[in-house]
């Protein structure tokens, strides 16, 4: 695994559970020459996460759209900065540029990323490892609502599987480097999810 996509917030709430898994994080990629791949924001959790992966020395790539680089949110201290048209294109890079997906505490935005990227390895678009950084219980709830979803049979327990949730940072990478793909295939033939 040699980049790691993380998905996070624009805002920072100034919780230090939070600051301290970030940085937690952010030492575990730089120290194992993990790539970080985000958003290029300089706010909020993102620009946390970027400034305590240089701190240890890692490196940074950020993919940003041109509107939010004329709004002077872009990081100015990057390993590299990739300017993109528009969101679909920042998204479209980021994934490809990723070797897997990291979630941290967000809002709207992050929920979107870690569903498309979600849904995508459901479908077999790609095969890549998607683990939730859960600090704190922030994303309790949300595992909750996917089990209420395998309950009321929308979604397969297979599928379910796909996301690692955990608490701590290094366990989270060690799990995701081991992760081999198992989408259930055949969705769209089985219409009964019993």
């Amino acid at each position: 695994m040699k980049s790691l996509c993380v998905y996070c917030g624009s805002n920072f709430n100034g919780d230090p559970v939070l600051r301290k898994a970030i940085e937690d994080l952010a030492e575990t990629m730089a120290s194992q020459n993990i790539t970080l791949v985000f958003g290029g924001g300089s706010v909020g959790v993102m620009g946390i996460i970027a400034d305590e992966i240089l701190k240890h020395k890692g490196k940074a790539t950020g993919v940003i759209p041109q509107f939010l680089m004329d709004k002077e949110v872009g990081h100015k201290g990057l390993t590299e900065m990739i300017v993109t048209e528009n969101m679909h294109q920042r998204k479209q890079k980021m994934a490809d540029l990723a070797d897997g997906f990291v979630i941290l505490p967000g809002g709207f935005g992050t929920l979107e990323e870690l569903f498309e990227v979600l849904t995508w390895l459901q479908l077999g678009l790609h095969g890549k490892p998607i683990g939730v950084l859960n600090v704190n219980g922030f994303y309790d709830h949300l595992f909750k609502q996917m089990d209420v979803m395998v309950e009321h049979r929308f979604l397969k327990q297979t599928n379910r599987d796909l996301v690692f949730n955990e608490t701590d940072a290094t366990v989270l990478v060690s799990k995701m480097k081991s992760f081999k793909a198992a989408p259930d295939e055949v969705w769209f033939r089985d219409r009964n999810l019993t």
